[in-house]
């Protein structure tokens, strides 16, 4: 949201993934097919296939066959219509970038971190969401460290909003730059 506050456009990977499982979503047939019993009133029950998929490699990696094409679709076209638009930078909100290679698909990668205890306590806050779950997610990705290494502008979220703000303000500054520009 603070990205879309500074005028950029953002294609929110979550987001899709949740309107691609939602009533009348394009996911919402296969994943049935794949997973029987999981759709409730039209609408892929994401607690129903967590209970199938989680903790369970072969059944994430299927789920994850019928999620990721269609969700790179979605990219893409978000893609063309910011070329259309004309717009100089875009962002791309990809939860794991690193572990499914989507950082060679961007032109430079900004992490958005914070200290371990507030990220643990900002998750913990999500509806349905238990300490055992978290650690679970947590085993499935790259180590924070790993991934502000890798990063090209690491933007601490730990101080609070205005700062965060003023962090990628200067971000989006750098990348409509000429220097960045011509730097790559």
């Amino acid at each position: 949201e603070m990205l879309r506050s500074l005028g950029l456009p953002v294609h929110d990977a979550d987001a899709v993934v949740h309107a691609l499982l939602a009533k009348g979503g394009k996911a919402v047939g296969p994943v049935e097919k794949a997973f029987p019993g999981v759709i409730t009133d039209g609408a892929v029950d994401r607690k129903a296939l967590g209970a199938k998929v989680f903790g369970n490699r072969t059944e994430l990696k299927r789920l994850e066959n019928i999620l990721h094409p269609l969700v790179r679709k979605a990219e893409r076209d978000f893609l063309v219509q910011c070329r259309q638009e004309r717009h100089d930078v875009v962002v791309l909100d990809i939860p794991l970038l690193f572990e499914t290679g989507g950082e060679k698909r961007c032109d430079g990668v900004v992490v958005v971190t914070a200290p371990q205890f507030l990220q643990t306590q900002r998750v913990l806050k999500r509806p349905g969401m238990t300490l055992e779950r978290f650690r679970q997610i947590l085993k499935s990705q790259m180590p924070d460290a790993e991934k502000r290494r890798r990063a090209d502008w690491v933007v601490d979220t730990g101080l609070g909003r205005r700062p965060t703000l003023a962090a990628l303000a200067k971000v989006v500054r750098e990348l409509k730059s000429d220097r960045f520009n011509r730097s790559r």
